[in-house]
């Protein structure tokens, strides 16, 4: 990139920009010239030396070369992500080369060609930085968090049924965000009424009967006036019923005919009452399954699976998992006071390796632990739930850790020999070993080969 006059940024706000090209001096040209134009900008050679300057703290914008060595990119991005949930990463790239799989993985808000003119730099910077608030707003908005496609198709499923009278059965396990979905087919149904939700799993058939249909005066021991039910309460709007697989039998038959008719008569009470309530159901059990074994009645299955919509487990979707911890971070850190804004990189990749049998539920409480029980700006691995913390040490399934370990020595050997006849430069052994200078390069870091204590000192 040029060092020639340069253009003035139209950026209002003085950002904190790391810039990461294993061309070092290309980095510290493009770093200085931003810091001409009053941003806080530094300059990396090499992962490992952006990832150090991110230990120091996190910034708003990253420029990464795609091409960095060993996935170097991608670590990178991670930890800028990790550390700043509203970070804008930009992928500077070199036309030619292939770097689809290291962008896939980057997942960039921008792209920048190399070498770029001023103006480009500068509108892209506007453009990823443009983009990423975009977003901010978007996963505001919406209560359902998470943008990875299983996620995506349910919200475009929502938009389409939300405004019909369209009765709903959400499935999923424990944990994956059943009820704020509920929730979300209500805000965006335009439906007057109120969102009124009932856990029937929590109450006894009795108490459910009178919770949902309301009850009269004297109907049982303990009512002593008379109570409108939640069906009444939800007139005009959205009746939630949560757990609907734990309804008894003889409920199991009133519930059918409310749905039918959207009429009903309280408990101990012979007047009926008509209303008009969106129905939206969730269970986290195999409705089919127990139709099958005639715990639930096969009619009221049908009449409830008009349009069912099943939340994907959290490991299924592994994508959303540092998104999703970085929204329960930002809510956590407004009730605690304290001026968290991310993760470490340990904590990051443990919260990415970890299983979460409890879903987004567990992914939940354990950021609030995380920033409950972390002392600095960012939470640490230490922070994190003992469960969470040891998933960061296993090993990728189905990797030959022993095998791999006989064959480093040799590879190793082969490399030092090559470094030495070429008096240490990585370009000519590269050359002798019939490889590129970036393959070199990802065989160097895989081995864990430090050139800097491997080359004999001048």
């Amino acid at each position: 990139m040029p060092v020639a006059p340069r253009l003035a940024s139209p950026v209002p706000a003085t950002a904190r920009i790391l810039v990461v090209d294993d061309d070092r001096r290309s980095a510290s040209v493009l770093a200085q010239w931003l810091c001409s134009l009053g941003h806080h900008a530094s300059a990396a050679g090499s992962a490992a030396e952006a990832l150090q300057t991110l230990g120091r703290g996190p910034c708003d914008v990253c420029l990464i070369d795609a091409a960095l060595p060993d996935d170097g990119a991608v670590q990178i991005a991670k930890a800028t992500r990790a550390a700043n949930a509203t970070v804008a990463v930009i992928a500077l790239v070199t036309p030619g080369a292939d770097v689809t799989p290291a962008l896939a993985a980057l997942r960039p808000d921008a792209l920048i060609p190399q070498p770029a003119a001023d103006a480009d730099v500068l509108a892209t910077l506007d453009a990823a930085r443009t983009a990423v608030a975009a977003r901010t707003v978007d996963a505001a908005s919406c209560p359902v968090l998470g943008g990875h496609p299983s996620i995506r198709r349910l919200l475009d499923v929502v938009d389409r049924i939300a405004t019909t009278p369209a009765t709903v059965l959400i499935t999923g396990e424990s944990g994956t965000g059943k009820s704020l979905l509920a929730r979300l087919i209500h805000d965006r149904s335009r439906r007057a009424g109120r969102f009124v939700e009932v856990a029937c799993g929590s109450l006894s058939e009795t108490l459910l009967e009178s919770e949902l249909f309301g009850h009269v005066a004297g109907a049982f021991t303990g009512a002593t006036s008379d109570r409108s039910g939640r069906f009444l309460q939800a007139d005009r709007g959205t009746l939630f019923l949560d757990e609907i697989a734990t309804a008894s039998p003889a409920l199991q038959v009133k519930l059918l005919r409310v749905l039918q008719q959207m009429q009903f008569e309280p408990v101990g009470g012979s007047h009926t009452h008509s209303v008009d309530a969106r129905i939206v159901l969730a269970t986290n059990d195999d409705l089919a399954q127990l139709v099958a074994a005639g715990r639930f009645r096969e009619d009221l299955f049908w009449r409830i699976n008009v349009v069912t919509l099943e939340m994907p487990p959290l490991r299924e979707r592994t994508s959303d998992v540092l998104p999703l911890a970085a929204h329960f971070l930002s809510r956590a850190a407004a009730q605690a006071g304290r001026p968290v804004t991310g993760f470490t990189a340990e904590a990051a990749e443990a919260l990415e390796r970890h299983t979460w049998p409890g879903n987004v539920r567990e992914l939940e409480h354990a950021v609030e632990r995380g920033v409950f029980l972390g002392r600095g700006r960012l939470v640490e691995f230490a922070d994190l739930p003992p469960s969470v913390a040891a998933a960061r040490g296993r090993e990728p399934a189905g990797e030959a850790a022993p095998l791999k370990r006989a064959l480093a020595a040799p590879e190793r050997q082969l490399i030092i020999d090559a470094l030495e006849k070429s008096g240490w430069r990585r370009d000519a052994a590269a050359k002798a070993l019939g490889i590129n200078r970036t393959t070199l390069y990802k065989k160097l870091k895989r081995l864990g080969m430090d050139l800097a204590t491997l080359a004999p000192t001048p």
